[in-house]
């Protein structure tokens, strides 16, 4: 990788994404922290000034001119990108249900910023991500969205619920994954998803079992992977999740 490697995590001001944001300036990134709210962004850059080089940026992920915005000032003031961590995710628990009652809007609005945000963010900065000496892509996911899992005839998705639009979205992020990876087999970018595991967020009502900074060390892990390491794969921090 380059010398002084640079990293943009979305969303970013709070959760698994700040707690990422943190690592990586500790290890001497310099960390673009995108966030939709400009006051929060400022904030939590703020708050995290003693750990290293993080900048916020403005980025919204359901947003096509924040988008492009983003990469420009990205672009301009640090030329290219080692590490993109597709963060930004909703759940709309109250609104959530089986694949029978599920509202389309529901549905939509999952869509729009766990799938789409992460398929337009990708195209718009992986040409900064294909200038860097070894770029890294993580797009956080979820067992959730495992079809291996959710089809397993023990159930082990059971407990957590009827969650169509989120698990589906998850599934699809996984589907990005594996495409670009194929696309960018014989360059240096390496494409993953992880899980980060059930942790304490605002995500789920903060009724997660673990600290987001045990959630973001997996996600560290992928972004920093070393050469060897591998592509277009699925883990968490026990190791490889089926898709």
């Amino acid at each position: 990788m380059t010398t002084h490697q640079t990293a943009l995590v979305t969303g970013a001001n709070k959760g698994i994404g700040f707690e990422t944001a943190r690592r990586l300036a500790q290890q001497g990134f310099t960390v673009w922290l995108g966030c939709r709210d400009q006051s929060r962004g400022e904030a939590a850059a703020k708050e995290l000034a003693d750990d290293g080089d993080v900048r916020f940026i403005r980025l919204d992920v359901t947003d096509t001119a924040s988008i492009q915005a983003a990469q420009e000032h990205i672009a301009e003031q640090s030329g290219a990108l080692d590490v993109l961590i597709n963060n930004a995710g909703i759940a709309l628990g109250d609104q959530e249900g089986p694949p029978s009652t599920v509202g389309s809007e529901t549905i939509k609005k999952t869509l729009d910023v766990n799938f789409y945000g992460t398929l337009h963010v990708t195209q718009a900065f992986l040409p900064l991500v294909r200038k860097a000496d070894a770029g890294r892509i993580v797009n956080l996911s979820s067992s959730m969205g495992s079809l291996t899992l959710l089809t397993a005839p023990e159930q082990p998705l059971a407990p957590f619920g009827m969650a169509y639009a989120y698990a589906t979205s998850k599934t699809l992020v996984n589907t990005l994954t594996g495409w670009f990876a194929t696309e960018l087999k014989d360059t240096p970018v390496k494409v993953n998803s992880v899980c980060p595991g059930f942790n304490a967020t605002d995500l789920n009502g903060n009724t997660g079992t673990q600290h987001p900074a045990e959630g973001a060390k997996v996600v560290v892990h992928a972004a920093t992977l070393p050469a060897d390491g591998p592509s277009g794969s699925f883990f968490d921090a026990a190791g490889p999740v089926r898709w």
